[in-house]
């Protein structure tokens, strides 16, 4: 199982960052390509680090929040090798690789993007390798995203508090491919739960053994009364 799960990383990686290289070195900041009408737009963003366009607390939050996803990234790994050597459910082990791989994807971004890219702007494409150096820092990198589908537009109604009148989309985060992997992973955890966390049942074969086994040690107590 191992080779499959290191497929499945390989591919989600290579698509993950193939896709970002190229956003980042053809496209402005907020410059939007239509895929398929307005349901699905490559809209170039960037952020922080987070999922789904999520930021997080400046500099020191951005090198907590690159500290920790090394740490999570370091625990997944173990794990995904402890339950492909116990030969845990094929789901289970999917869904962690799926993880693992949108982990690194961002992670990749966060550590390097910010030392091999010069900054994008509205007006300016990014460079690759720029000869007076990157925009930022080692894990000071700023994540791609890219991939927008904002299925429903419209507003909310004028009587509702607070957001009354205002434009409502749905979906409205931009994320990206290893965006995608983790949620995937994830739900892949909670549809299959019942069978990846159930506890293993005898064979046909243990269930006699166990019978038989059974059978005879009330046979022994009733020949040996007290």
């Amino acid at each position: 199982m191992w080779k499959k799960s290191l497929l499945i990383i390989t591919l989600i990686l290579i698509a993950d960052q193939v896709l970002k290289f190229g956003i980042k070195t053809n496209m402005t900041l907020g410059e939007e390509i239509n895929i398929l009408g307005n349901w699905f737009i490559i809209h170039f963003t960037e952020n922080e680090g987070m999922a789904f366009g999520l930021s997080f607390g400046g500099i020191f939050g951005k090198l907590a929040l690159s500290l920790f996803r090394i740490a999570a990234i370091t625990i997944i790994f173990f794990y995904l090798r402890e339950i492909i050597s116990k030969k845990y459910h094929k789901a289970l082990i999917i869904s962690i690789s799926l993880i693992l791989a949108g982990a690194i994807g961002n992670m990749l971004d966060s550590a390097f993007y910010g030392l091999i890219f010069s900054n994008s702007s509205y007006t300016t494409v990014a460079k690759l390798f720029p000869p007076e150096g990157g925009y930022g820092s080692f894990l000071h990198g700023k994540v791609v995203d890219m991939l927008y589908f904002p299925i429903i537009q419209s507003e909310y109604p004028a009587w509702v508090p607070i957001v009354g009148g205002d434009d409502f989309i749905f979906f409205r985060p931009v994320f990206n491919i290893a965006d995608s992997s983790i949620t995937i992973g994830v739900f892949i955890l909670i549809i299959f739960q019942g069978k990846i966390f159930r506890k293993n049942k005898p064979t046909e074969s243990e269930t006699l053994q166990i019978e038989e086994d059974e059978n005879l040690n009330t046979e022994s107590d009733s020949s040996n009364p007290i």
